[in-house]
């Protein structure tokens, strides 16, 4: 009997339950587990059964039921973020996340659906891959997107290395999407045929590209203090910790060096009070004992010292007749002389985090914001560069608006870094190292720095290869002094965005089409 016959007639035997227990399997791959070797086989058996499929019908049946398991493992730490808010119950986090998991499964069983329609034409596996492609980059903007986790982030390697992912640059990420998919499958089509050496090679040469070291790394100039001043979730909104949170904060961000000029980065929610002037003073008077955003603004001056900038979250208002009708995810950027020099608001809002959506249906049933407060976040206009002087030119991405491949930069004012502030504390254990896997991937594709400041972790410095340099972990107070990492010239996806992905679902297929024609022959 052939290896993998028995295992193989089985999944067949019982193709829907195969298919969710598959999805459950690959999303082992992600972060903080990274069983990559398994992640493969997963989504390889998945297409072995896509090609058994009566029809495109039960192929899609059996990739919606591949990406119920698949989403609803990868993305469990949602669920956590119920029971850091009181106005809903904190199981409900436990029904959110499975019914989270329906809607993106739709993009698996398109993907499976289009393979098994196409399989006579291009082949199983080439099908398979190439409307994975697709797939995930329809997730990354369908309904405002969502992007997390997109299957090739498994073949990013361990803190020091960028594994796989290294060709990222010339791919894009939902590209290397499709060629994990397409690994995956020729490896379990490699063993059930016995072929021996063929599986063999290719499982040392993922093993090699996943292990090989990085090789010199290259020093920066500009100086930096990277604060996580691990202000845990229950703490972050309590206007009684505030000021001890502050105080926190200031004290990891006194200079090391007296006198040197520095750029300061603190996380997202990193001040509690109004930095923007023009505000009625009555919201002044509700975040700080100054009531004043000068005053307010001088204090953090005279924290980061002479000749720095800070780079900090922040909330600005929308003001209409004397009253806030909405609110900003902001960065804001202050001199020493508590001047403002620069902001951006967070454009990729998250739904019912940041904002409410569909309020006229829900609000009467109960359904309110994760985030404390009444007024829905507005949404900025998308990726701008800060001119931050003689420190550099930041580009700006906030806490999950870093996953949006192709979505990060200014093309037309190329950063020499990205800063990613966040608040990574609603997420438990496994949201913090798949966003911090996320954030590297986004460094690799633009060939950028990223820096990302977290309230609790995991904050880091990333290179342009994607290689963590140094990291606080989480639930930790901390700071990084270091220099920022150098830029690469801007990759090929850099200057094509995901046009360049689209464009490797086409050869994938040509690829197919001209196989199946000879083999025709």
């Amino acid at each position: 009997m052939e290896p993998l016959a028995r295992p193989l007639t089985w999944l067949c035997g019982r193709p829907r339950l195969a298919a969710f227990a598959l999805g459950v399997l690959a999303a082992t791959g992600f972060q903080p587990l990274g069983l990559w070797p398994l992640a493969l086989l997963a989504i390889g058996a998945l297409g072995w059964l896509v090609g058994h499929a009566a029809g495109w019908k039960q192929a899609a049946m059996l990739g919606w039921l591949f990406g119920v398991g698949h989403f609803t493992l990868g993305n469990w730490w949602i669920a956590t973020a119920f029971t850091y808010q009181a106005q809903m119950p904190a199981a409900l986090g436990w029904v959110a996340v499975p019914l989270l998991a329906l809607y993106l499964a739709v993009y698996p069983a398109i993907a499976a659906a289009g393979a098994r329609a196409l399989a006579g034409r291009v082949g199983l596996p080439i099908g398979f891959a190439a409307l994975w492609i697709v797939s995930e980059w329809l997730r990354g903007w369908v309904f405002t997107g969502y992007p997390w986790n997109p299957f090739g982030i498994v073949l990013l390697g361990p803190f020091d290395r960028p594994g796989l992912a290294s060709i990222a640059p010339w791919t894009g990420t939902y590209a290397l999407s499709g060629f994990a998919v397409l690994v995956g499958c020729g490896l379990v089509r490699a063993l059930a045929a016995r072929r021996w050496l063929p599986a063999s090679l290719a499982a040392v040469l993922l093993a090699v590209g996943m292990y090989l070291p990085a090789g010199d790394m290259a020093e920066g100039s500009e100086r930096f203090t990277l604060v996580q001043p691990d202000v845990r979730q229950e703490k972050l909104d309590d206007p009684r910790a505030w000021e001890s949170t502050f105080q926190r904060t200031a004290a990891l961000s006194v200079p090391a060096d007296p006198g040197g000029e520095r750029l300061v980065l603190w996380p997202e929610s990193g001040v509690p009070d109004y930095l923007e002037d023009g505000y009625p003073d009555r919201y002044y008077r509700r975040t700080t004992a100054f009531g004043s955003p000068v005053h307010a603004r001088r204090r953090i001056g005279q924290v980061i010292g002479p000749g720095s900038t800070l780079l900090t979250g922040a909330v600005d208002l929308e003001i209409e007749n004397g009253r806030a009708v909405g609110a900003r995810n902001s960065v804001t950027a202050l001199d020493a002389g508590g001047e403002i020099v620069g902001s951006y608001h967070k454009a990729h809002l998250v739904p019912y985090g940041e904002y409410l959506a569909l309020r006229w249906l829900l609000e009467p049933l109960g359904a309110t914001r994760l985030v404390p407060g009444s007024l829905d976040f507005w949404p900025g206009p998308g990726p701008r560069t800060i001119d931050l002087g003689e420190h550099g030119e930041a580009g700006v991405q906030i806490c999950y608006e870093i996953v949006f491949s192709g979505q990060v930069v200014d093309q037309a004012n190329r950063p020499d870094f990205i800063f990613n502030p966040s608040n990574d504390g609603w997420f438990g254990p496994s949201g913090p190292p798949q966003h911090l896997a996320q954030a590297r991937l986004r460094a690799i594709e633009e060939g950028l720095p990223v820096l990302r400041a977290t309230t609790t972790g995991i904050s880091a410095v990333i290179d342009a290869r994607g290689v963590v340099r140094d990291h606080i972990a989480r639930l930790r107070p901390g700071r990084i002094d270091g220099t920022i990492p150098p830029a690469h010239a801007p990759t090929l996806f850099s200057r094509t965005g995901n046009l360049l992905a689209l464009f490797w679902t086409l050869v994938i297929l040509f690829a197919g089409l001209v196989v199946m024609r000879r083999r025709g022959r």
